[in-house]
């Protein structure tokens, strides 16, 4: 499908310190478009895109969707194997590099760097016959060290959420975008670049992993003028420490998005900020990124708290599998922008869809009013001789306490109980973690249920790219099951 190149606003990266025209921007998608359509790429087929957080990674998708074909967007850091193993699934026509990049030891796939091969487009591209429901864009979830798991968006999908996006942000707040995240899911790709940039706003691209660019956001905040960014937790932990505030007071939006957010840490960003609009943002990849926020600037920060939809309608599917508008359960929700489905994975797919609604696998309520918490999620629940913990709780809880820094709390396996309750700390650098007295304080903020059992200390909790925690990682790493 043929985005609307006059319509799009401009992209620089920072870390590559560069940046292009409108006019520029557009021609490049063109001559990439010509250039890919040469190599064989056609309508509906599959194209790897292996690189990201660049202009030119940007170019490249709107190039494949020129042609009406799918962008597979992928983490540049995969090895090899992991690589091979998407290609094996996906069967693409093609896979795409950047000029800074080793072409990857993957056999069967035509590799191609449209940076450094495509010339000015000489010959018109005929209009494709594919419509909005065709496949635009796939997302991998989990399981590139097993089973991989991609999530397919039509474009009608995608296009779908950017529109709600724009419609609930607002183009004011857009007008200048920073995005610190990586470009392979939708947190980073849809919502703090897709929704801004196609509404016509200037996107600066940054590298959030980098220590000397987080120690600087303030700055480059002030610099760039930036009034809108999105970006994770982990993020602002590190941030509201390591760099000084913004002080030109551009900024007019913030969300933060993609794991759980404390109220102690909604309000540090917002001061660091200065501005009440910092959003605690919901979505995940099968509903193309948002569907629900709460802004500090309505409501008083609480954990969990997560506001209202943005378009579409959610329900609650209680423990006797009865869906209601209000109450305690699984969250489920109805939106344009839900996935068509797991690529080749239709069993898995009927699981999560079915009867009109999607199962997010979150567990939470919902107000009378419509307003939405988080409790935690199904998978990491913890049955303790029948009572149900949500890990959750416990993170935020202890992420409170003036020592920590973070907390993962996970499930032990335990033959009486079924399961314990473990936790890892990462201790304030100036403050060496007392158990003992963090138990205590504990014992008067947490039921006898879920004060954990055994506690570990580590140096970090390891995440993955996106700031997200795996409790399946953090406890092998503290029980030896890794």
């Amino acid at each position: 499908m043929r985005i609307n190149l006059h319509s799009i606003g401009t992209v620089r990266s920072l870390h590559q310190e560069t940046s292009v025209t409108q006019d520029d921007f557009r021609q490049s998608v063109v001559d990439r478009a010509s250039f890919l359509e040469k190599a064989g790429v056609g309508p509906q087929d599959m194209v790897l895109i292996c690189h990201g957080g660049t202009t030119s990674f940007f170019a490249d998708l709107l190039a494949v969707w020129w042609l009406d074909a799918c962008a597979v967007c992928l983490n540049p850091g995969l090895t090899e194997e992991e690589l091979s193993r998407i290609s094996d699934l996906i069967d693409p026509v093609a896979l795409l590099i950047a000029d800074d990049q080793p072409a990857p030891n993957v056999t069967g796939i035509k590799i191609l760097c449209p940076d450094s091969e495509s010339t000015p487009a000489t010959d018109t591209i005929a209009p494709s016959s594919s419509g909005l429901d065709a496949p635009a864009i796939i997302l991998f979830t989990s399981g590139t060290t097993g089973e991989p798991k991609g999530v397919v968006h039509t474009f009608r999908s995608l296009l779908a959420r950017v529109a709600l996006n724009q419609q609930f942000i607002g183009m004011a707040d857009m007008s200048k975008s920073l995005c610190p995240l990586p470009t392979h899911f939708g947190h980073g790709l849809i919502g703090n670049c897709l929704t801004p940039l196609l509404a016509g706003g200037d996107l600066l691209l940054i590298s959030g992993n980098d220590i000397g660019t987080v120690s600087s956001l303030g700055k480059i905040i002030d610099e760039h003028q930036i009034t809108f960014m999105s970006s994770v937790p982990a993020l602002w932990k590190l941030a509201t420490k390591v760099s000084a505030q913004p002080n030109q007071k551009s900024l007019r939006r913030l969300h933060i998005g993609s794991a759980p957010l404390s109220a102690d840490l909604w309000n540090a960003v917002s001061d660091w900020a200065g501005t009440p609009n910092v959003v605690n943002m919901y979505g995940i990849t099968e509903t193309a990124n948002w569907l629900a926020g709460a802004s500090a600037a309505d409501q008083k920060p609480e954990d969990g708290l997560i506001g209202k939809m943005w378009g579409g309608f959610a329900a609650i599917l209680d423990e006797a599998g009865t869906v209601r508008s209000t109450g305690e359960g699984e969250l489920l929700v109805q939106s344009p922008s839900v996935m068509q489905g797991y690529f080749k994975k239709p069993e898995m797919t009927a699981e999560v869809l079915r009867n009109g609604w999607f199962h997010t696998g979150d567990i939470g309520t919902i107000s009378p009013d419509g307003v939405m918490r988080l409790t935690g999620r199904q998978k990491y629940e913890i049955n303790r001789a029948g009572m149900k913990v949500h890990p959750e709780d416990i993170d935020l809880l202890l992420e409170r306490h003036p020592d920590i820094t973070e907390a993962c709390a996970f499930g032990i396996p335990d033959e009486i109980a079924g399961e314990t309750v473990g936790v890892a700390l990462v201790a304030q650098s100036d403050s060496d973690v007392d158990i003992p007295a963090i138990k205590s304080w504990c014992e008067s903020r947490l039921v006898k249920e879920k004060l954990p059992e055994k506690w570990f200390v580590l140096d970090e909790i390891p995440k993955s790219d996106r700031g997200k925690v795996n409790r399946d990682i953090v406890a092998g790493k503290c029980i030896g099951t890794d």
